[in-house]
């Protein structure tokens, strides 16, 4: 039976990646809850990193929302029980609002999300250096589809005067069917993001982070029309999903890695296995000495560990705890960090750094990303996930990668939406351990098996 459900929601996307679309999403999270109300933050694609800033601004969970790893219903589901008890859902693009994969090239972009949740759209455009071109990108936009869910723009890096002129211009030509809501204005003090090699920082590494979401508050209090905005994502229309089927088993105990060189992983994923049963405890390979006693299964998400390679390589009873763990049969998923650390060693130059020796290759930095973007991933082989043959998807994103690619891995076969193919992953009955992020959401099966193995697990380890 589908659930109805009224939520408000509004999706902020850019016109292109670098816009400022991240910067307005903290502005409107932060005046949200400056009025007293509870908003909830989503993020269009597969990304980690804009999620832990909208954490750190909301006090909430931020999830993802996917059409290349979810069903339309499922991306509906997660956004409605996600928003219950919260007073409005903010959803971050990604790149630009069209931006996407397929022949049309808008196959799971933030359009998609816009399009499979019926959400009022808000563009922000860049005004840095431009005027009436402001103007006609943001007309572009909204007539590019017959129906773009466009309702509103902000226009970011602009004066009062341009931000007028350009307001004139495209109620004018698109007649009141889009709404200017605003603007920010030049902040070269309130960068949130800094670029790196490995991509962006996350949300603990930033300098003064409270202190530049409070001037961006602060700059954007009488520039920003929130009441529009509130407005917009209360008129949204109400939506309606299938409730997720989860079977139930006994409890088990999941040891998730994370601390500042472990930090990436799907709420959903976690949240699944929550929903099968399990309790998870949190584990530091930085700081803690041991893993969590009673643990039945172990998760090692992504991150940075090449940025802490020193400290990962010193905590030797801590990769002592992981290595005899893996060896000792526990179900293990290792995704990207995850598998970097139970290697044999990262190089940094002419040093070595000694990891947890499970698996035998050595971690090198490449000069440029090695593999990006979505994959269909299918096992060669029984593995924690199933039998031969069976199918996740997931995501890559790595500048690392191992000395020698054959230790990589050649038990699953991963597929990009382009049709380029290739082997991947380590794949035993007790593990997973890969470059490839995976997501549970739209394959439970492959869930409750890893969760049976933990199961098995669980009673061996009792009669031990």
């Amino acid at each position: 039976m589908k659930i109805n459900a009224n939520v408000s929601r509004i999706l902020v996307a850019g016109t292109r990646s670098g816009c400022g679309k991240t910067t307005a999403v903290t502005a409107i999270l932060a005046h949200m809850k400056l009025r007293g109300l509870r908003p909830r933050a989503f993020k269009c694609g597969p990304d980690y990193i804009d999620p832990m800033f909208h954490a750190r601004v909301t006090g909430v969970l931020c999830s993802n929302l996917d059409t290349f790893f979810s069903s339309a219903d499922s991306v509906r589901r997660i956004l409605c029980e996600r928003s219950d008890a919260y007073d409005a859902a903010v959803v971050e693009g990604a790149m630009g609002y069209y931006d996407g994969t397929g022949s049309d090239m808008a196959q799971n972009s933030a359009y998609d999300i816009a399009a499979v949740t019926d959400s009022p759209a808000v563009i922000v455009a860049d005004g840095r250096g431009a005027s009436a071109s402001v103007a006609a990108a943001v007309c572009g936009f909204a007539d590019f589809v017959p129906d773009s869910h466009i309702a509103g723009v902000i226009i970011n890096n602009v004066s009062p005067s341009v931000y007028e002129a350009v307001k004139i211009c495209v109620e004018s030509r698109l007649g009141g069917r889009v709404r200017m809501l605003g603007y920010i204005p030049r902040l070269p003090d309130a960068a949130v993001f800094d670029s790196r090699h490995l991509g962006l920082v996350t949300a603990n590494e930033v300098a003064d982070l409270r202190g530049k979401v409070d001037l961006i508050v602060s700059a954007t209090r009488d520039t920003l029309d929130i009441d529009g905005i509130m407005s917009l994502a209360r008129g949204a229309d109400t939506l309606s999903y299938q409730p997720l089927a989860v079977p139930r088993f006994e409890p088990i105990k999941v040891a998730v890695a994370y601390d500042d060189a472990f930090s990436f992983y799907y709420e959903e994923n976690l949240d699944i296995l929550c929903r099968m049963g399990a309790e998870v405890e949190m584990f530091s390979p930085l700081a803690d000495e041991e893993m969590p006693d009673g643990a039945d299964m172990l998760y090692l998400g992504g991150g940075y560990p090449e940025l802490y390679e020193d400290l990962l390589s010193r905590n030797m009873r801590a990769k002592r705890s992981v290595a005899a763990a893996v060896g000792g049969g526990m179900p293990t998923v290792a995704e990207c960090g995850g598998f970097i650390y139970l290697g044999g060693a990262i190089r940094d130059g002419e040093s070595v750094y000694p990891m947890c020796g499970v698996l035998p290759h050595t971690t090198v930095r490449r000069s440029r990303l090695v593999r990006f973007g979505y994959v269909t991933l299918t096992s060669s082989r029984p593995c924690v996930f199933g039998s031969a043959g069976i199918s996740l998807r997931g995501h890559e994103f790595h500048y690392c990668d191992s000395e020698d690619a054959v230790h990589n891995g050649s038990d699953m076969t991963a597929v990009k939406p382009s049709g380029v193919t290739y082997a991947c992953a380590v794949c035993t009955d007790t593990m997973y351990a890969g470059y490839p992020h995976v997501w549970f959401g739209d394959n439970i099966d492959a869930a409750a098996n890893l969760y049976k193995k933990c199961v098995e697990y669980k009673h061996k380890r009792g009669c031990e």
